[in-house]
């Protein structure tokens, strides 16, 4: 049987699809493009926002009306989080959540033999174990992503995704160091980690983000280690000086603001002030060469004026971010933010994220421009016209020019310009 997967939302959604397929293909079904026809198909869901939720109806619909005799799996974070809201999709003939996804395919051989339209949403549970299949595969070929933690204790104002994914628990190093030694062995030489709040990893044991980074450093083949987006105040001096000493970790910090209003961040239940921000991004950039800083800006926050704005926007020119994430504010029914007053309107939210990204378009430029004339080296990733793509240690973005192909491992090269969202490069 042919199985394809159509996988909404971030990183560890993308990261759970490849295990759920892996799974699949161990019991004999054969993975192809969700293009392509397949007896089954699952729909992994997001529920970020109310338009992620808008998506996945959609998507379940287009793929039941497109082949109405294949079997239509919805799982992810919409139905963990809101069950109804999967249990009402009659297109779905099974849906499960992100709690259970090991378990795809005993619920797709029920429904094979007979069981009838499944719904199985189980609940997360207070101190429940770390939980899913390992991958040995990832659908990049160069780098590969591992999901080490899951869940989040932090209740941000806006979000609902601790209701999607449960308490914070972590992946046992032992496990994560067997996962990397098989996607060594498969040729990766670059391993990001990533969670749902991976900063608080290990918070339920008693290790840190930075005895996950050495382990995955500590695998023979694994050249580079990177960390997926980070929470700034679990960031501390020790997980500083700890990364700094290990040469595979890549000095690329993607650390959440959300906002540069002091203001702002209070109605958000920020766990930090703009000033702490600060202080931690000079820490980093005192602390590791070539440090590049990104971010996820939110505007439009209920009740965020024009001063809060220009102050949100005047703080991330001080920073300096090397590239910023800007998306206006999204009202996600179930979370307090949606209830608050002074909603502001989408006219004036798209206003203000239109200026928010110039900006932050004008300062990555100036960043590119800096990097003229250095010497880097690029992790090759895709080649197109006679041109190799890849990304340096600290993720920035670059073309290396008249390459007939992609040579394995790192390539050594001198940038020599820049243009739209690429640094240009020659071999070296």
């Amino acid at each position: 049987m042919k199985a394809a997967f159509y996988t909404l939302g971030c990183k560890v959604n993308q990261y759970e699809s490849q295990a759920m397929a892996q799974s699949l293909e161990k019991h004999g079904f054969s993975i192809v493009d969700c293009n392509e026809y397949a007896d089954i198909y699952v729909i992994n869901s997001c529920t970020v926002t109310a338009e992620s939720d808008r998506k996945t109806r959609q998507t379940v619909r287009h793929f039941k009306k497109l082949h109405p005799q294949s079997i239509i799996v919805l799982t992810g974070c919409m139905t963990q989080a809101t069950p109804e809201s999967g249990n009402s999709l009659e297109e779905a003939d099974i849906v499960i959540g992100n709690k259970t996804n090991d378990l795809l395919y005993d619920h797709i051989n029920s429904f094979i033999n007979g069981s009838g339209r499944i719904f199985a949403v189980e609940e997360h549970k207070s101190k429940e174990p770390f939980r899913g299949d390992c991958i040995t595969d990832f659908y990049e070929r160069t780098r590969a992503s591992i999901k080490i933690e899951d869940g989040c204790n932090r209740f941000c104002s806006y979000c609902i995704i601790p209701y999607a994914r449960g308490r914070v628990r972590s992946k046992p190093i032992e496990e994560l160091k067997n996962e990397v030694v098989a996607l060594a062995r498969n040729g990766f030489c670059e391993i990001v980690l990533v969670g749902i709040n991976l900063s608080a990893y290990g918070t339920d044991f008693d290790y840190t983000i930075v005895d996950a980074v050495r382990e995955v450093a500590s695998v023979e083949g694994i050249e580079r280690v990177r960390l997926g987006s980070l929470e700034p105040d679990h960031i501390t001096d020790e997980v500083i000086k700890g990364l700094s000493e290990i040469k595979e970790f890549c000095p690329q910090f993607h650390i959440s603001l959300q906002s540069g209003c002091d203001k702002t961040l209070k109605r958000m239940n920020r766990h930090y002030n703009s000033a702490e921000y600060f202080e931690l991004c000079q820490k980093l950039r005192n602390s590791f060469e070539d440090c590049s800083l990104t971010t996820d800006l939110m505007v439009g926050f209920p009740g965020e004026t024009e001063e809060d704005f220009n102050d949100s926007l005047e703080f991330m020119k001080k920073v300096g971010f090397e590239k910023v994430h800007v998306f206006p504010y999204s009202r996600r029914p179930g979370t307090p933010a949606d209830r608050m007053p002074e909603q502001v309107e989408n006219s004036e939210k798209n206003r203000r994220a239109a200026i928010m990204i110039e900006e932050a378009e004008k300062i990555r430029f100036a960043f590119f421009e800096k990097q003229n004339g250095k010497i880097v080296e690029i992790l090759p990733e895709e080649h197109h016209d006679g041109c190799v793509q890849g990304y340096t240690a600290n993720y920035t973005p670059v073309k290396i020019i008249n390459c007939n192909d992609i040579p394995k491992g790192m390539i050594k090269a001198k940038i020599i310009g820049c243009e739209n969202d690429f640094c240009i490069a020659e071999q070296i």
